[in-house]
């Protein structure tokens, strides 16, 4: 990108704000919204604050979700521990190869449609979303609750200059984007952390164009017993037992990534499971059809040929109870992590 001569590097939006501006609405009024360096407005005045190049776009609900509402606890926690840190991603180059080791990540970064506008719902510290902003023909944007998260992700995307992502402050149950404006939404590993996933769910999906996807990661209800387990364990027993937990003894994880992992995993204020049937329910209440699942819900193993946008078996209810029993067989690999890909109806 070439600068004009009177423009600073740190003062100048990133490419999918400029680009994609007119997606962006008021999060109270649904109007739209004015952006300035320091402030941006929307419809009847109301301003929301820009900290560190960060557009504060969180609005709280105005009433609670649920009697489980943990909108605050949640972002309090996030805010004093944000999770995933930067301290193993040194640069671009060490971003690209973490982000390859990770078959969903890689997959993602091959296989999302061209010219894409992708949200990522819940991003934290953006390290999905600043890889998949790496790329040229697509604009992505990071939204979390966290500031401290946000800071890191914007900190990393200014350094290296990733101009095609975006950060915001957001509540996923009122996202500041126009209904129908983005290509993708991921909500990988964010939903179980909210008092109302499914209309959390909802709110994410109304923002989808027809015929856009989403993507959805969520604690498996059998997967997630053996972390669920060794909770309990450290817990009551404590550090003697924690060798048996597999990342805890990892020679490749810094003291920060230790903690912050031990916390996430350990000792995170809410959480809830579900299970493959559970969000073929979701999909089919609202419009969308299956497209495909980690694990395959006809059984099937995740492989580099496997594509996630295109349609697949939904398998049989033994043969999706089996794909889930094995995350738990298997010791709950990923953290007990599913994930439903789906395509908004036309």
């Amino acid at each position: 990108m070439e600068l004009l001569e009177n423009e600073r590097p740190d003062t100048i939006p990133p490419s999918a704000l400029r680009d994609c501006a007119d997606i962006l609405q008021c999060p109270l009024t649904g109007g739209l919204l004015v952006p300035s360096d320091s402030e941006w407005i929307g419809a009847g005045g109301r301003r929301y604050p820009v900290n560190h190049r960060i557009p504060d776009l969180f609005l709280p609900l105005d009433s609670p979700i649920s009697h489980r509402d943990v909108t605050e606890i949640v972002k309090a926690y996030y805010e004093e521990t944000p999770f995933p840190n930067y301290d193993d991603v040194e640069s671009r180059q060490s971003l690209v190869a973490k982000s390859r080791r990770s078959q969903l990540a890689s997959a993602l970064d091959e296989q999302l449609p061209d010219g894409a506008i992708v949200l990522d719902a819940g991003c934290g510290t953006g390290q999905l979303t600043n890889f998949l902003g790496l790329a040229w023909n697509r604009r992505v944007f990071g939204g979390d609750i966290s500031l401290n998260s946000l800071y890191l992700a914007n900190e990393f995307r200014e350094r290296y200059r990733i101009v095609n992502t975006a950060f915001l402050q957001m509540n996923l149950f009122r996202p500041p984007f126009r209904d129908g404006s983005v290509d993708v939404v991921i909500a990988n590993s964010v939903l179980h952390h909210t008092g109302d996933p499914r209309r959390g769910f909802e709110a994410l999906l109304g923002k989808v164009k027809p015929g856009g996807f989403i993507l959805i990661g969520l604690y498996n209800r059998y997967g997630r017993l053996p972390t669920l387990g060794r909770r309990w364990v450290f817990k009551t027993l404590g550090r003697p037992l924690y060798f048996l937990g597999r990342r805890l003894n990892s020679s490749r994880l810094s003291a920060v990534r230790w903690e912050g992992w031990f916390r996430d995993q350990h000792h995170h204020p809410h959480e809830t499971q579900h299970s493959i049937d559970e969000i073929l329910g979701w999909f089919d209440a609202s419009g969308v059809d299956f497209m495909s699942s980690i694990p395959a819900a006809h059984g099937a193993p995740f492989t580099d040929q496997s594509r996630l946008f295109e349609p697949h078996s939904r398998g049989s209810t033994s043969v999706r109870a089996a794909a889930q029993l094995n995350l738990m067989l298997t010791g709950g690999h990923d953290c007990g992590l599913f994930v439903m890909i789906g395509r908004k109806r036309l």
